[in-house]
């Protein structure tokens, strides 16, 4: 049996959720390799405390690089589906191909980019002085990991994009065991602390990219991977940017924003930065299980617009829509619940699980909005618009959360004025989205043309 799936045939709602619960499994690991960090330093390290916070402290400028990465696996993953959803295999191995010397460069590039500037940016962040050389010496060697995470990223994007989220999950979960098991013997047996973490994560991270093409080279399907075509196709490489590099520009001001925030949060005790670090793993969880039905909706959204199928598109985005904001509502309330056991597993300190309670009870109200807004953004992304989403983005949900800061939160200087700023920004940007999708929707299949040709893509 072909791990692939036609993704524009059958229920949606039960394609759409057997599709989506590898990527939740897959994505949970994954979130696992930095929460492992976080438990093992937070337990077992010779200074538990102090190396929470180097880890934590670099945690938003690890998921900056990490995001546009992520944006650019977005892009392989919008125009594999298309061109799969349309039946055209040549077109297929020409987007693969091209995909993996772009996302292989563009990891090397960020690579390089963080080992240079690393320091500088975690100076600028106001990072604390007593943090400051752990911060510095496991964002280094994390760094050295982000060519294996842009090839695994580009593989999860193929994948995905021909209906197969099972092969993701299984080296995921190989490389996640790989990922605790070393993480145990480096800080245990060989007492190291941050460096140990980093390392047990970089080593991991190859391992799933190994696997990864592995795979793709042992495929005999339309998406197989043979040394001998890699080449960047131009025409290619322009559409896939054309989609991955707004996506990536997003994640990444995205996550600019929010070192905005880890500023704001530094200006508070280390008992509240630990606490915030510790409060970003629950946040972490709930927003990669949500990310599964954001990639469904673009993927199945993709290949039915491929096909001509309407009426399966618009219901796709409407399905995921449900499942994501369904999901948020659920997590929001185990977390509210059982929010504090959960955090002891990170650090046991009361005043550290208070503080990390306090952002944590804010967010739970805040999970339902950002559900809807990402969802959008992906049905917006899976119709091949990129630019116009990203903007309002940029606008909604960067510079009003950079304003607040410092207004705001200047004026008022405490933790609720600083935590509020989610639930205002994902409100606005969510609303203004909406408004987008519809108005491209409405373009692209008016009322008196209610058909699709196969295959009709143009990326603007």
């Amino acid at each position: 049996m072909h791990a692939t799936r036609d993704l524009t045939q059958g229920s949606l709602w039960k394609n759409i959720f057997l599709f989506s619960v590898p990527l939740i499994l897959s994505n949970l690991l994954q979130v696992l390799f930095n929460m492992s960090d976080l438990a093992v330093v937070g337990n077992f390290a010779q200074n538990g405390a102090q190396a929470l916070g180097c880890v934590g402290s670099t945690s938003n400028l690890v998921f900056l690089f990490t995001g546009v990465l992520m944006g650019l696996g977005s892009g392989v993953n919008v125009l594999t589906a298309r061109y799969y959803g349309a039946r055209e295999p040549d077109e297929v191995e020409k987007t693969v191909h091209t995909a993996a010397v772009v996302c292989a460069l563009a990891g090397v590039l960020l690579m390089a980019v963080c080992l240079l500037l690393s320091a500088p940016v975690l100076r600028l962040l106001g990072t604390k002085d007593v943090l400051f050389d752990g911060a510095l010496l496991y964002f280094r060697i994390v760094s050295l990991g982000l060519p294996a995470l842009a090839i695994y990223n580009f593989g999860c994007g193929v994948f995905s994009a021909v209906g197969d989220t099972r092969t993701p999950l299984r080296f995921m979960m190989l490389s996640g065991i790989v990922n605790l098991l070393l993480n145990l013997i480096f800080v245990i047996a060989f007492r190291w602390d941050v460096e140990g973490v980093a390392t047990a994560t970089v080593l991991s991270q190859y391992l799933s990219a190994v696997l990864v093409v592995i795979k793709l080279l042992r495929s005999g399907e339309w998406h197989a991977l043979r040394l001998r075509r890699l080449r960047i196709v131009p025409d290619k490489a322009k559409m896939m940017l054309a989609i991955g590099v707004p996506t990536a520009m997003q994640n990444a001001i995205f996550q600019v924003a929010n070192l905005f925030i880890q500023g704001g949060v530094n200006t508070f005790s280390p008992t509240v930065v630990e606490g915030n670090s510790v409060a970003d793993q629950p946040n972490g969880i709930v927003f990669c299980m949500l990310d599964a039905f954001y990639v469904a909706c673009t993927s199945f959204m993709s290949q039915n617009y491929g096909a001509g199928k309407r009426d399966r598109v618009l219901k796709s985005y409407r399905v995921s829509l449900t499942y994501a904001c369904g999901t948020a509502l659920l997590l929001s309330g185990l977390l509210a619940l059982f929010g504090r056991p959960f955090l002891s597993l990170f650090n046991r300190d009361p005043a550290v699980l208070d503080a990390g309670m306090y952002r944590l009870n804010v967010m739970c109200c805040c999970y339902v909005f950002a559900a809807v807004m990402d969802c959008t953004i992906a049905a917006s992304r899976g119709l091949g618009k990129t630019f116009v989403p990203t903007v309002i983005v940029v606008v909604g949900s960067c510079l009003f959360r950079i304003a607040w800061v410092y207004t705001v939160f200047a004026y008022f200087h405490t933790m609720i004025s600083l935590y509020a700023l989610y639930l205002f920004s994902w409100v606005l940007t969510g609303a203004a989205e909406i408004v987008y999708f519809r108005r491209v929707w409405k373009k692209l299949f008016p009322a008196t043309n209610s058909s699709l040709q196969t295959g009709e893509y143009i990326v603007k």
